[in-house]
């Protein structure tokens, strides 16, 4: 295999060997040179390089001849114009590496192959596509000697030295780079004029650019006094405040921010910076829309101008990203109360085979499916909460919240504001905005417990939810509307308190247009036991304890017991007895009072008797006594007597005050 012959003294690299019948055989150098000139002399450009190779490929019977120019971003070679037999091609690229063109390139000499050029570069396979045996490579040089890129001829016969046709591609390599820095010198002299002609044109329409920039920014400027006073705004601006072009001169910044403590002290703070001559950035302010008073929320920018007579304000539109963090908030306040309901969910649900609890059962089914009102009544630890918790999980808002509140558990002062939520800074203490319990059962049920506790002055309020649904939070005068089922419950006589002037008459309408009545534990005869039992079951499982089945002794018990605290009371004394029992028996010894004629005792539930009104209450009253006594008249506490019967302290205070119980030498 012949190899690359590079002479010191020429930079002609040239294959040895000579054979007689090739394409520059018996070569006319003066006619190839009238042929090629008379095509091209015409032509630049482009079109000079098609008609360059064309011409050179008729002329010296070649296959294929190409003009590149070389690319040292990625070294690779760009055929300006390519003819091989009949194609002609343009603007070919192809990688330089490992093709015959690479020695041209590398030393900017000039290299020929007269045979077997496939086999000296064997990674080229354009090589064998062609069907080339030989080759020449001539470097097009610029005036300083630098590559540009370079003329090459393939041909599929040996192609041995021919000085006169090496003469003519070293004449055309030398013509192809006058034109190639011709173009480049021209395509430079463009850049520069269009360079010229940008800068003139920015010089001149400077003024009209920048006011374009101005009113078609998609971020919002404004130009205002230091009072707040528009002089101009773009078309961003407007669009964010819903402010016409002729109303700008005659808005002031001022009057679309909200009247509440919050949006208008964050205007004072950055208007006060604004005054100072500093800049402001990155404020969140509530705004009011000046067409339809909407309320919107920016963030803003200031910088006062350095003579002072104006501020430039920039501020983009982010009320839906407050909006959804708001709503995010509530979501994480529902997860929230979710997960502390979760804890407090009864894992059993009801039980009860009675008439009475039958009643109930059917009740709740008839009106889950409704959005009735639902007023349960019920002495304490009947299973109130039960029955609300039941109305909610069978209605089609079981997949929403069940959003709890007890109304006597909250001071009166922050009642509102639990239940309709209230803006930052609305009073002391409000640190920050916070959705009151109706906003989180929107869509939901909520559940009013202890209602009767409700302030005079606040049932007004609660009954414009319950007709219109809608209220305000505290601290805003904005109007809020909710889709809420209410569900509420009391242990008190709300038509009493009605009469007493303690609760207002319309809003007991408004509740108690579904009431349901929670019978009393004394009257639901063998649930005692069985609600014993499952109790017992419950607790012991919980520490551990193997509990034997109750005994007809202590079933007789249970049942004879007047349960004052009902339900509760029997779950509080089923779990002490369980902690106390020895040996898997149930200790009730200890765990529940003694049954005596004081008022305690009553017949077997087999024929039970029917009680009065006085009746039940001295029961009731004999029974708060007794825990008051046990508990060394605490009311509240771990061992006070609320704890012992199974109540809320609040709750427990009421029915003393009602019942007239009173520490015995306690004066008035």
């Amino acid at each position: 295999m012949a190899q690359n012959n590079e002479s010191v003294n020429s930079p002609v690299q040239t294959m040895p060997n000579r054979i007689p019948d090739h394409p520059l055989a018996g070569l006319d150098q003066a006619a190839v040179l009238r042929d090629v000139l008379g095509k091209t002399a015409a032509t630049t450009g482009h079109p000079f390089f098609c008609s360059l190779v064309e011409s050179l490929s008729r002329s010296l019977n070649v296959h294929t001849v190409w003009v590149t120019e070389y690319i040292e971003e990625d070294d690779s070679l760009n055929a300006l114009a390519l003819v091989s037999g009949q194609e002609l091609k343009t603007n070919y690229r192809y990688p330089l590496d490992g093709t015959p063109c690479e020695p041209v390139i590398r030393g900017a000499v000039l290299v020929h192959h007269a045979d077997n050029v496939q086999e000296i570069y064997p990674r080229d396979t354009d090589l064998k596509e062609l069907d080339a045996r030989s080759y020449v490579g001539i470097p097009v040089l610029d005036t300083d000697g630098l590559i540009l890129g370079h003329l090459a001829v393939l041909d599929k016969q040996p192609m041995p030295e021919e000085p006169a046709g090496l003469a003519v591609f070293q004449m055309f390599a030398s013509r192809a780079a006058a034109e190639l820095q011709r173009i480049r010198a021209e395509k430079e002299q463009e850049k520069l004029r269009h360079r010229l002609e940008q800068a003139n044109e920015a010089l001149n329409a400077s003024e009209q650019r920048l006011r374009d920039l101005f009113e078609e920014a998609p971020i919002a400027y404004v130009h205002e006094g230091l009072d707040s006073r528009f002089i101009s705004a773009n078309r961003a601006a407007l669009r964010i405040l819903g402010v016409r072009p002729e109303e700008v001169e005659g808005t002031y910044g001022r009057s679309l921010v909200p009247d509440t403590p919050d949006a208008q002290k964050r205007v004072e703070d950055a208007l006060a910076s604004v005054g100072h001559g500093k800049n402001t950035s990155d404020v969140i302010l509530e705004l009011r829309r000046k067409d339809d008073g909407q309320p919107i929320w920016v963030r803003w920018w200031s910088s006062p101008a350095p003579d002072g007579s104006f501020t430039r304000t920039m501020f983009i539109d982010v009320t839906q990203q407050v909006l959804s963090d708001r709503k995010n908030r509530v979501l994480q306040a529902h997860n929230s109360y979710l997960q502390e309901e979760l804890r407090n969910v009864h894992p059993s649900g009801f039980i009860g085979e009675c008439q009475k609890m039958r009643l109930v059962f059917e009740d709740i089914k008839q009106v889950a499916p409704t959005n009735a009102t639902v007023l349960v009544l019920g002495e304490t630890g009947t299973g109130k909460e039960l029955a609300a918790r039941a109305v909610h999980t069978s209605s089609s808002r079981s997949d929403k919240p069940f959003i709890k509140v007890n109304c006597a558990a909250l001071p009166a002062s922050l009642i509102e504001a639990e239940l309709f939520g209230h803006e930052k800074g609305a009073f002391t203490g409000a640190t920050k905005e916070r959705a009151g319990r109706f906003e989180l059962a929107d869509g939901a049920t909520i559940f009013l417990d202890e209602i009767a506790e409700i302030p005079i002055d606040l049932q007004v309020k609660l009954l414009r939810v319950l007709q219109e649904g809608e209220f305000e939070r505290v601290g805003s005068s904005k109007t809020r509307s909710v889709d809420v089922r209410v569900v509420a419950a009391t242990n008190r006589d709300l038509l009493e308190a009605v009469h007493n002037g303690e609760f207002r008459e319309d809003l007991y309408y408004r509740l108690a247009v579904f009431p349901l009545e929670m019978p009393p534990l004394r009257e639901r005869g063998d649930d005692i036991v069985r609600l014993a039992t499952e109790f017992c079951s419950r607790y012991a499982q919980s520490i551990g304890k193997t509990i034997t089945p109750l005994c007809e002794r202590d079933a007789r018990r249970l049942g004879k017991y007047a349960w004052p605290g009902n339900v509760r009371e029997l779950q509080n004394v089923v779990e002490r007895a369980v902690i106390t029992s020895t040996d898997g028996v149930l200790n009730l010894n200890r765990a529940l009072p003694e049954s005596t004629d004081d008022g305690f005792a009553q017949e077997p539930t087999s024929t039970p008797r029917v009680r009065t009104a006085d009746e039940i209450q001295e029961i009731e009253r004999n029974n708060i006594f007794l825990a008051l006594q046990s508990s060394g008249w605490r009311v509240a506490g771990k061992n006070g007597a609320a704890s012992l019967l199974g109540v809320h302290a609040s709750t427990l205070s009421s029915r003393m005050k009602s019942l007239g119980i009173k520490r015995p030498g306690q004066a008035g």
